[in-house]
């Protein structure tokens, strides 16, 4: 395995946004550079890894069948992906007994609001950021999720 360059300043930058919103681990790829921090033990750790080629694509595309339920970024993510922007927990509904904000089927406009992430004891809206029908739920009430991890398709 090459050497990677490491940008020092990048490590700190993540480990000093692990302490700031609490998380245990961090991940930041750019170009051939895959860098992941993670806190062990109440200390920083930092690895680098060449970043995965990006896989060949076919004429075909990639159906929504492919992808498992909860499935992370690294997987093959469909065209139309809603991924979550943060580590949490899922909320399907406003509140518990209330029908769930969308299911399959429904259209739905832009910065509609699809679904809740409880992060830090903070309830964050995730919005459509285009308008669409819903194709696929991908994930369930009250289920953690990771950052890059697919919850819907709308396409």
């Amino acid at each position: 395995m090459p050497k990677a360059n490491i940008n020092a300043d990048v490590v700190r930058n993540l480990a000093a946004l692990l302490d700031e919103t609490g998380l245990t681990e961090i991940e930041y790829e750019t170009g051939t550079l895959r860098v992941r921090v993670s806190r062990q033990g109440g200390v920083a750790v930092a690895t680098a890894a060449p970043a995965a080629m990006p896989a060949a694509t076919s004429d075909r595309g990639s159906s929504r069948e492919d992808v498992a339920p909860g499935a992370s970024a690294g997987d093959a993510t469909p065209a139309g992906a809603i991924t979550s922007p943060m580590v949490g927990t899922v909320y399907t509904a406003p509140e518990p007994g209330v029908g769930d904000f969308v299911k399959i089927g429904d259209t739905v406009s832009e910065g509609q609001t699809l679904l809740l992430i409880e992060a830090m004891k903070t309830f964050n809206e995730i919005r459509a950021p285009r308008a669409g029908t819903v194709t696929s739920v991908l994930i369930a009430n009250e289920q953690p999720v990771e950052f890059g991890d697919v919850l819907m398709v709308v396409e």
